[in-house]
């Protein structure tokens, strides 16, 4: 069985842009329209098997950008870092010009 593995839907944002239009388009079918394989397959006007062989390349390329350049993991660190610093703010008092700083970071990071 083919199962989603849906941290290739948030690599998707990340790096996308490097895909060519085909595979790109065909991860957003599958990630963010939640289109079946058949759904693309007719889209596309290609086999499913196809579709199913673009997702894994297209996938496979993605888990390799990750590997080398971490931006997604690291995206990631600077989120949770933000809201921790948010949370300690809140439960003491700073100066409302730091606090509104960790503000900034944790909405620019949401």
């Amino acid at each position: 069985m083919f199962e989603k593995d849906l941290k290739i839907g948030f690599l998707l944002d990340f790096y996308g842009d490097v895909l060519t239009e085909r595979k790109r388009t065909v991860l957003d079918y599958y990630y963010n329209d939640d289109l079946s394989l058949s759904e693309i397959a007719e889209e596309l006007g290609v086999s499913r098997q196809a579709v199913r062989e673009l997702i894994g390349k297209a996938g496979d390329e993605l888990r390799f950008l990750e590997e080398k350049l971490g931006l997604a993991a690291r995206f990631r660190e600077t989120q949770e870092c933000a809201e921790r610093l948010l949370r300690l703010l809140d439960e003491t008092e700073t100066g409302s010009e730091i606090h509104q700083a960790a503000e900034a970071l944790a909405r620019a990071v949401r």
